[in-house]
């Protein structure tokens, strides 16, 4: 075999080798639909690990139901409003005695913007810190010597 059949092989061989179209990403029509419920928790776990939250509070609607039995603790004092995939989020806050309440609601709301945003898709409107009261620390009564 001389060198220009040896060349004329090789283009045969290149020629030959089919690059077959990217067949690996497939687009797939989905409904996915969110509870508010869900929401609501993600929402109110984010906001519960905030420093300078002390806990969530029950609105009046939630206080409600809650008499009446609907039990929704992980969502307590969360309030969802759900417009396609934009949602703005309520919260109802007591904060400790002494945090800035300003940087302490900042924070609350960057943690439950990137929380919600992160796990469901949606995109986060507002998030709303409603402050209903202070809580103050426990201390410790030493008097138990009398």
């Amino acid at each position: 075999m001389s060198k220009k059949e040896a060349i004329k092989k090789e283009e045969k061989v290149v020629e030959e080798t089919v690059v077959a179209p990217d067949d690996t990403k497939v687009e797939i029509a989905t409904n996915l639909n969110i509870s508010e419920d869900v929401i609501g928790i993600i929402a109110g776990l984010a906001a519960s690990e905030v420093d300078g939250i002390a806990g969530m509070t029950l609105g009046f609607v939630d206080g409600i139901n809650q008499i009446l039995g609907s039990n929704k603790k992980y969502s307590k004092g969360v309030k969802i409003d759900l417009d396609g995939k934009k949602v703005t989020i309520d919260l109802f806050v007591n904060v400790k005695y002494g945090v800035k309440i300003p940087d302490v609601a900042w924070a609350a709301q960057t943690a439950v913007k990137n929380s919600v945003e992160t796990m469901t898709g949606l995109e986060v409107v507002a998030v709303n810190i409603n402050v209903q009261g202070i809580t103050f620390e426990k201390e410790e009564n030493n008097d138990q010597e009398e």
